[in-house]
């Protein structure tokens, strides 16, 4: 009896240290949108603490393991030297009705870990120190290298992670496995997932960038208001609340960028993520109050500083997120305290701003009824998600900007009304009427001049833009010179060697062949220096402002150049850009007499219009459609005329009148600003007493004719 007790205690013992059944893999574990398994949280993983690399087969000894998910991985694993060196192991199978388009492994998190199928070591992320290689961390990227496996459907096999991770130096004192937590952590996924995370991820940036576009020219024309009228509080609130929009969703792209970025550098980005964000809904009571003509009491302004002054420190503290969460409800239920309070009182422009808000808010109470309903779907779904999004981001900065012009209206009403009055009023009444009324033109005036003056800013920060794009051409124009500098530079510090060797010799005849090569080289070295200057003196000779002065200009080498500048500064930006480059130059043109920095600028304009037509064109039809763009130059009745011509997208009827107005586009918003046709006009028709034609028909071709005269 004693022996049966002790045989049933041994095999006990040893099932104890078995490892479980397979968890078996379906294909309702797949996401349905990006075609990926998380395996983090599964409930079959083993955990045990130590270095043995023996521990990657796929049958050892269980003993010592202990039950626990990769996403249950905490700072108390840690040692006192502040890591932590594990194995984790799972056995699992796909089931039969598995059939993907091959299979990869993931592994998103910042520590270093290495994989193993089946004992195989099939890839790492980072450096855990494995074979001699120094520690280095994994960083964040969707683009990081996904690990095929080859397993069929029905088929059983074992997944180990070996991980060496380290306690973050920033509090809360975290695993750089925690930094991203989530069941991102390491999964199983097609061949096309990380293609479609990819395409959501890009799209998403692309969406924020948009958004940081719109923000930033809000923010910037609310701090030009300001400066005109700094009596006007109001301007200062939604200067700050869009500057700090503008950070928060620039960090928000950051984050999401796809070069890679460090688990510190993470943190940092999620700090001043929290802090602009926070201070955003701290300053929209404050925005709602002055808006609504109310006074913030003391104890809100106790609060709403506590808060700011937490949101400094907030990523750093345990239980930072519960209290922002809270901080956060606190502050929209003031919010909705203002807007129910103040209801019978609202007019005019006053709406705009509830609306922007309520707008907001609706948009994100429908964006997390969604994304309960349909996990995983809603941020891949552009025509949902992004519109979300672009709402929840947008709506209040708009409805700020429309605030002010609706105020801007009413007070030119309400002189209107005043001089109305006057008539009615006795001569008593009516003096001090028009005193009044006085005040009140007198604001409208400055206000005039406010909108003037910003506009004179808009048009110069146009003219800047046009430098920029001139400038990334320009850079790209000067490698080539300079490339070929450093070559024959380098291939005559080889020769120069040989001579030497030769004159030791004294072989005379090959040193003097040898001496030929480099003097040839030299001859081009000096070519290529002289090409880089001239590139760098029209680099300079743009950029300065000039003198207004008019001066002999050979239009030929004028458009030549900025053609090509134009087409290597969209190439700098979008290396998937082509398009052929026609010139049709007139073999003996008079010089003209212009100023050529101006009519530089005319001939980006015209040059950087045609490109992006053909590049939307491009994107829309593809196929067999070849990207063209062509400047012909002739002169004809003491005139100079230059044919800018692209087989893009065509310019519709029903705006082709309107494309010289200012502030004008067809752009979407946040490209284009409207007057770079505007000031095209300008600077060739009021500026040298030529004109523009316009000829073009919608969906095959635009081309706009420059007429200079001689003199």
């Amino acid at each position: 009896m004693k022996k049966l007790c002790l045989l049933l205690l041994i095999a006990g013992s040893l099932n104890c240290y078995a490892q479980d059944k397979p968890v078996v893999i379906s294909n309702q574990m797949f996401d349905p949108v990006f075609d990926v398994a998380p395996l983090g949280p599964l409930e079959g993983w083993y955990f045990r603490l130590g270095s043995d690399t023996s521990w990657a087969k796929a049958d050892i000894n269980m003993a010592g393991w202990q039950k626990l998910s990769p996403v249950d991985l905490s700072a108390k694993y840690a040692g006192k030297d502040g890591t932590v060196e594990c194995w984790f192991r799972i056995k699992l199978k796909l089931d039969d009705l598995v059939k993907k388009k091959g299979l990869a492994i993931f592994c998103g998190s910042f520590a270093p870990a290495d994989i193993y199928i089946n004992g195989k070591h099939i890839g790492s992320v980072g450096n855990t120190g494995l074979y001699g290689h120094p520690y280095t961390e994994s960083t964040f990227t969707i683009l990081k290298p996904w690990l095929p496996v080859d397993i069929k459907s029905g088929e059983q096999f074992t997944l180990a992670l070996h991980l060496v991770d380290s306690v973050s130096p920033l509090p809360p004192r975290k695993l750089k496995w925690q930094v991203r937590p989530g069941s991102s952590i390491i999964g199983l996924g097609s061949s096309d997932a990380q293609g479609l995370i990819i395409e959501n991820y890009m799209g998403l940036n692309e969406n924020y960038m948009l958004c940081v576009g719109v923000c930033l020219s809000l923010s910037v024309l609310f701090w030009l208001m300001l400066i005109q009228n700094r009596r006007q509080r109001v301007y200062l609130y939604i200067a700050v609340w869009t500057t700090m929009m503008v950070i928060n969703i620039f960090i928000g792209a950051l984050q999401i960028d796809l070069t890679g970025i460090g688990s510190l550098l993470y943190l940092v980005y999620d700090a001043v993520g929290n802090f602009t964000f926070v201070l955003m809904v701290l300053m929209t009571p404050v925005i709602m109050a002055e808006v609504f003509k109310r006074r913030l009491r003391y104890w809100v302004k106790i609060v709403l500083a506590v808060i700011a002054i937490y949101s400094l420190f907030a990523t750093f503290l345990p239980g930072s997120t519960v209290t922002l969460i809270i901080g956060t409800l606190f502050l929209t239920a003031l919010n909705v305290y203002y807007i129910i309070s103040s209801w019978k009182t609202l007019r005019g422009a006053q709406w705009t701003v509830v609306t922007g808000l309520l707008a907001v808010l609706l948009s994100v109470l429908l964006d997390i009824v969604l994304v309960v309903l349909f996990p995983g779907h809603i941020y891949s779904n552009v025509g949902i998600g992004y519109f979300l999004n672009t709402c929840i981001i947008l709506a209040f900065p708009i409805s700020l900007l429309v605030f002010v012009a609706m105020r801007f209206r009413e007070m030119l009403r309400e002189v209107k009304q005043n001089a109305d009055e006057v008539v009615h009023l006795s001569e008593e009444k009516k003096e001090e009427a028009l005193n009044r009324q006085k005040l009140l033109e007198e604001e409208v005036n400055r206000q005039t001049a406010e909108i003037r003056a910003n506009q004179a800013r808009l048009i110069q920060s146009e003219k800047m833009a046009s430098l920029g794009e001139l400038t990334a051409g320009i850079a790209h124009e000067i490698q080539n010179p300079l490339n070929f500098v450093n070559n024959f530079s380098d291939v005559n510090r080889e020769m120069l060697a040989e001579l030497q060797e030769e004159l030791d010799k004294g072989d005379i005849e090959e040193a003097k062949a040898i001496a030929i090569d480099i003097e040839q080289n030299e001859q081009k070295i000096n070519h290529h220096g002289k090409r880089a200057d001239a590139i760098v003196k029209g680099m300079l000779q743009h950029s300065k402002s000039g003198s207004g002065a008019k001066e002999p200009t050979n239009i030929n080498a004028l458009a030549d150049e900025y053609l090509r500048l134009a087409y290597h500064g969209l190439r700098s930006k979008d290396k998937s850009f082509n398009a052929d480059l026609v010139t049709n130059f007139d073999e003996n043109p008079p010089k003209v007499n212009v100023i050529p920095q101006d009519i530089g600028r005319v001939l980006l304009n015209l040059f950087n219009n045609a490109f992006y037509a053909v590049n939307q064109k491009h994107r829309t039809i593809g196929g067999d459609y070849k990207p063209e763009v062509s400047v012909t130059t002739s002169s004809e009745n003491g005139q100079i005329v230059i044919k800018v011509r692209d087989n893009g997208t065509g310019i519709p009827d029903a705006v082709k009148e309107k494309i010289m107005q200012p502030f004008f586009t067809t752009k979407p918003t946040g490209e284009g600003t409207g007057l770079g046709l505007s000031l095209t006009y300008d600077m060739v028709v009021k500026g040298h007493g030529g004109k523009i034609d316009i000829d073009t028909k919608e969906g095959e071709f635009t081309e706009f004719i420059v007429y200079l005269p001689w003199v």
